[in-house]
C-alpha cells in the first residue's frame, strides 16, 4: 500500500531498556519496521533529538507516526507527541494527551471511576507524616500500598500489602524514599487478577475485548503479588479466560472503563476480584506494551491473533482513523452547503 508511516524513537540516556518517564511503550523498532515493510510502501525509523527533527516530521507529515513515546524535552519544556501530532492532523497509534493525563495518575484514574459508577476499591493518599495514628486512616486494614504515578508495578512488593500502621508507615515512607512520590492506598483486594486488552475499531467505534487471567506464585507471606520483581523476571503464568460468566464481567468493566478515561484504539485494564468474586478496576495503561507481554498474549488467546498480526492491525487502525475524520469533515461541509444553498 501506498503510504508513509514513521516509527518514532527518541534516544535512551539511561541506556537500552532503562526505564523513560516520557516513553509509554517501548518498541522493537527493528521487528516493527520488517513487519510493515511487507504492507506499506514507505516505511521508515526516526529518532527524535531536537525541536527541529520534530518540525522535520511535521513537514514531511507521514500518512502515520507509530510510536510509544508521551512527550519530548526541549529547553526544559515538554512537548506531547500526540498534542503536536493533531495539531498537523497527523493519525497516531494511541490516545490522547487528555486520556493520557486520566490514566497515568492512579488516583485520578480512580475518581474518574467512581464517577462512572464502575467499581473500584476504596482509597486515599498519603506521604509519610500525613497520617499520623492508626485512627486518622480513613479505611480498615488490610491495605494495598503502591506509587499513585507509575507502570510495571514499580514500587510494588511483598511490604505492599499492609495489616497494621507500622507496616504501613514503613511502605510509605518506602515509596518516598526510592520514588519520591505519594503513595495510593487502597483496600486490599485478595482475589483473581486479569487484565483485559482493548482494541477500538477506528472504522466503526466498536470495542474488543481480550481478558487473560494472571497467576501469580506465594511469597514467603503467603501472598500473591503481581510485584515489580515478578514481572520483570516473567514468572507469573498467564491464562485464557474460559468461564464466560467471568468473561462478559470482566469485558464489560474494561469497555466501561476505557470509555471513562476517554482512551482511543488500544489499551489495558487491570482488574481485581474481591473476596466475592466482583471484579473492581485496579488501574489502566493506555499505551500497553508492544512485545511479547499482556496486550500480545491477550491477543494470541482470544483473536488468535499473531505478534505480526498485531502490529498490522494496530497500523491498519491507526490509518483509519484519518479516513474516518475526513468522512466526517466532508460529511460537515456538505450539510454547512446545502444550508448555504437552501
Amino acid at each position: 500500500m501506498n503510504k508513509s508511516i514513521e516509527i518514532v524513537i527518541v534516544p535512551n540516556p539511561g541506556g537500552v531498556n532503562a526505564h523513560q518517564d516520557n516513553v509509554g511503550i517501548i518498541l522493537e523498532e527493528e521487528k516493527i519496521l520488517k513487519i510493515l515493510s511487507k504492507r506499506y510502501k514507505n516505511v521508515s525509523i526516526t529518532e527524535i533529538n531536537s525541536k527541529e527533527d520534530l518540525e522535520k516530521l511535521a513537514i514531511r507529515k507521514p500518512d502515520l507516526v507509530f510510536s510509544g513515546v508521551k512527550y519530548f524535552n526541549f529547553n526544559n519544556r515538554n512537548i506531547w507527541l500526540n498534542d503536536y501530532l493533531e495539531m498537523y492532523d497527523i493519525p497516531y497509534i494511541a490516545s490522547s494527551r487528555e486520556a493520557l493525563d486520566n490514566e497515568s495518575n492512579k488516583s485520578k484514574a480512580k475518581k474518574i471511576m467512581r464517577q462512572a459508577k464502575i467499581k473500584t476499591a476504596d482509597f486515599f493518599i498519603t506521604t509519610p507524616g500525613k497520617h499520623q495514628t492508626e485512627l486518622s486512616i480513613p479505611i480498615k486494614f488490610p491495605l494495598f500500598i503502591k506509587p499513585v504515578i507509575g507502570g510495571d508495578s514499580r514500587g510494588i512488593d511483598a511490604n505492599s500489602i499492609v495489616y497494621d500502621f507500622l507496616s504501613f508507615k514503613a511502605k510509605v515512607l518506602d515509596i518516598k524514599l526510592k520514588h519520591n512520590l505519594s503513595s495510593l492506598v487502597e483496600t486490599y483486594l485478595p482475589g483473581k487478577e486479569y487484565s483485559v486488552g482493548i482494541f477500538e475499531d477506528n472504522t466503526n467505534g466498536s470495542i474488543r475485548t481480550m481478558p487473560i487471567e494472571i497467576i501469580v506464585k506465594k511469597n514467603v507471606n503467603g501472598h500473591s503479588i503481581l510485584d515489580f520483581d515478578t514481572k520483570k523476571n516473567d514468572e507469573e503464568k498467564v491464562i485464557p479466560v474460559t468461564d464466560i460468566k467471568i468473561f462478559n464481567k470482566l469485558s464489560k468493566l474494561a469497555k466501561d472503563s476505557f470509555k471513562a478515561l476517554g482512551g482511543k484504539s488500544l489499551g489495558r485494564i487491570d482488574i481485581k476480584m474481591n473476596n466475592r468474586g466482583v471484579p473492581h478496576f485496579i488501574e489502566a495503561n493506555l499505551m500497553p506494551g508492544l512485545r511479547k507481554g499482556y496486550m500480545y498474549r491477550g491477543c494470541l488467546f482470544n483473536l488468535n491473533m499473531n505478534y505480526e498480526e498485531m502490529i498490522l492491525f494496530i497500523a491498519k487502525n491507526g490509518l483509519a482513523s484519518k479516513v474516518i475524520k475526513n468522512k466526517v469533515i466532508k460529511k460537515v461541509l456538505s450539510t454547512t452547503t446545502l444550508r448555504l444553498v437552501g
